[in-house]
């Protein structure tokens, strides 16, 4: 399915996988201020992993094709290449939103209670 089916290699991947998580959460916690679509891209690389390990099932089934429909295979470049365009755009659209919504709320400081989330005022409004 993966690179390799050596189970020591894929176990071992898995635990220094597992470790670092820990200190990637820390600094997601960090940029999800900044970085308002964190969860798209993610989301949009998870599916096309969901997609390829479907089709690399069905290839490994001896199916080639669904109906008229060519199954076709794709490559690890292929994967890591929509990986990085999709991390890309996701992070640069979302620097791109929230320093457009600062400036915004600098421009116009009479109009930011307006643009702060219901539950920011509300909050606000019980804590005060």
């Amino acid at each position: 399915m993966g690179l390799t089916q050596d189970p020591c290699i894929v176990s071992t991947a898995n635990a220094f996988a597992l470790m670092g998580l820990r200190q990637l959460y820390l600094l997601i916690g960090g940029l999800l201020e900044r970085i308002i679509y964190l969860n798209i891209g993610p989301s949009v690389i998870l599916a096309l992993i969901g997609v390829k390990l479907i089709i690399e099932a069905l290839h490994g089934s001896n199916v080639d094709a669904i109906g008229p429909m060519h199954l076709p295979e794709i490559g690890i470049a292929a994967s890591v290449g929509f990986i990085i365009v999709t991390l890309a755009v996701t992070t640069v659209s979302s620097l791109g939103k929230s320093s457009y919504h600062r400036r915004q709320l600098q421009a116009n400081p009479v109009r930011s209670a307006e643009l702060v989330p219901a539950n920011d005022q509300q909050t606000d409004a019980v804590g005060t």
